[in-house]
């Protein structure tokens, strides 16, 4: 069958001929997603895939009511069932028992916070980013669990932020609560402190403006008061940045680095600007060598293309595949399928190259900073890293495509290898014809 991308123009232009009792549209982003239509119904997204030699097709729900990202999340929750053995259509009975089993709690004055974030997280899931959602889901975890890394000794992992309010009834939230809450984990950890406030914050405007919990909220939203957020503290902006001068030692620790896919990660997260889980989200079909391009799954638009530059394209292309592995920073070891955490490779890389308290995260700010040098217009650089437009002309009126990007981001990479003293020539770097070819 054809498939298209869907696009919302798209979507609204897509109706069924009078003549015919159903007419499909087909998602060219996610196999199985897709748009149905009647002469006299709404366009309804639906998912329709082979499962044990039949083809069921279940709705997801009105176009009208689903945004285009949130159904390719559901149709890829859908799939992951299929190829997990599970019969979506039963999964979506059971997701729709416990929606039942919710509102009935609702009705319940002993409802609890635990009880209402998890039907938060389940309501805000299809227009959060995986890794926004994962992160709300870290915050209320309860902790105790046996863990080798990242424990300071306990051997055991620490319970969420969120976690002590848990238990507690939602209409036992109160600003001496929350304020009480926000001194014991300035104590420890002010930053995840301040970050939990800014969710809980919305978490409860969100149950206020909620038919079936704002009864249970206090009219003023008792995580803002003046004591919480003199507990917690403001937040100092972080100066953890690479000099012009350091390129040259920071670039030869990290090409040194014994596990050559590590010091292609660091490498290409200064060269890129990227967020730091965005590139090690990063899969093979991601990579397009034929248009030279790097899709970017986003945190604020979903998804952004950059130019794939010489140098990186480099890289990349001498990085291992492994077997039924999608992640080009793939880790034969994690759990995950891919390496985890940079912050190790970084210190050894840093600690050859006699700089201190550099993070992953202030390569990002390195190639912001470092474009001054070259007055590369702002919007270029922002639209580069995936920030947000910051300027009517920026947001409203210019659009620059992928090889006008070209054009300064691969003049950025020149820049900085020629700072390093790397000897780099562009045209030795072969593509391949139709993009990086898949796994093996």
């Amino acid at each position: 069958m054809a498939r298209v991308n869907f696009t919302m123009s798209r979507l609204g232009a897509f109706i069924c001929p009078a003549d015919k009792p159903q007419a499909f549209l087909w998602d060219s982003g996610v196999t199985g997603l897709g748009v149905r239509a009647t002469p006299r119904g709404a366009p309804s997204f639906i998912f329709q895939r082979e499962f044990q030699g039949k083809s069921p097709r279940i709705t997801i729900g009105a176009v009208a009511d689903w945004s285009i990202l949130g159904a390719r999340e559901r149709a890829r929750e859908m799939q992951r069932d299929i190829d997990q053995g599970r019969d979506p259509r039963l999964v979506k009975a059971e997701r729709q028992a416990e929606d039942e089993a919710t509102r009935a709690a609702v009705r319940s004055a002993e409802l609890t916070v635990g009880q209402v974030w998890s039907h938060y997280l389940a309501d805000r899931k299809p227009i959060w980013g995986a890794r926004h959602h994962a992160d709300h889901l870290k915050l209320g975890k309860p902790g105790g669990e046996k863990a080798t890394r990242g424990t300071r000794g306990r051997g055991v992992t620490i319970a969420g932020p969120l976690n002590s309010l848990m238990g507690l009834r939602l209409r036992d939230v109160t600003a001496p609560v929350v304020e009480a809450w926000a001194a014991k984990e300035a104590k420890t950890r002010q930053s995840s402190g301040r970050l939990a406030l800014r969710c809980l914050k919305a978490f409860l405007n969100w149950c206020a403006e909620h038919e079936d919990y704002k009864a249970q909220v206090l009219p003023v939203n008792p995580a803002k008061t003046r004591r919480t957020r003199e507990a917690l503290g403001k937040a100092t902006a972080k100066r953890d940045v690479l000099l012009k001068e350091q390129l040259a030692e920071w670039f030869r620790a990290v090409r040194t680095l014994t596990a050559p896919v590590m010091s292609a990660y660091l490498q290409i997260l200064l060269l890129t600007g990227a967020r730091r889980t965005e590139l090690l989200d990063l899969t093979w079909k991601d990579i397009d060598t034929r248009w030279k391009s790097i899709t970017i799954r986003d945190k604020v638009e979903g998804e952004r293309k950059i130019p794939l530059t010489p140098y990186a394209a480099q890289l990349i292309a001498a990085l291992p595949r492994l077997k039924k592995n999608p992640f080009v920073f793939a880790s034969a070891t994690a759990r995950d399928g891919r390496i985890t955490d940079p912050r190790a490779g970084m210190r050894a890389a840093c600690k050859a190259a006699k700089i201190e308290g550099l993070t992953p995260h202030g390569l990002r700010r390195s190639f912001k900073s470092l474009t001054e040098w070259l007055e590369i217009p702002t919007g270029v650089v922002a639209q580069i890293m995936g920030h947000k437009p910051s300027a009517t002309a920026e947001k409203h009126y210019t659009v620059r495509p992928l090889d006008m990007l070209r054009v300064h981001h691969e003049r950025i990479e020149t820049w900085l290898l020629a700072q390093a003293g790397i000897d780099f020539n562009p045209k030795a770097v072969v593509s391949g014809d139709n993009g990086v070819s898949p796994n093996p």
